[in-house]
């Protein structure tokens, strides 16, 4: 345990931020937040809620109430509406983070954009 631990501290301690790369330092997080945080909100959120309004409409067909089935169907409605809009709520985050640079044309605006473009790279 202490030898991993030790292992882990030199390769800490040799990681150093790059003052030329786009990201200085950041490019972990943002290759977090892209490729893994976005498609999870992008793809599972709307899964979970039509999954949801499903199961609700479910209940309600088993049920056999009339109302309870109509208030489910508008809650489905609903829910799917909502999935369509996280969907493309991520993807225009995504579409606006990779064009503040180009629209703005602040040098400091650029860089953030090129690093969330290509986080990995060194300008």
């Amino acid at each position: 345990m202490n030898m991993m631990l030790m292992n882990m501290a030199q390769v800490l301690t040799n990681i150093t931020a790059d003052p030329e790369s786009n990201c200085r330092g950041f490019d972990f997080v943002i290759r977090i937040i892209k490729n893994g945080l976005f498609p999870i909100l992008q793809i599972g959120i709307p899964i979970i809620l039509i999954v949801l309004g499903t199961l609700d409409l479910g209940k309600a067909v088993i049920s056999s109430d009339d109302k309870a089935v109509k208030e489910a169907q508008s809650k489905l409605i609903k829910r799917c509406i909502y999935a369509i809009l996280v969907f493309f709520i991520v993807t225009l985050l995504n579409l606006l983070f990779s064009m503040v640079g180009q629209i703005t044309g602040s040098e400091a605006l650029t860089q953030w954009s090129n690093c969330w473009n290509n986080p990995a790279e060194i300008s």
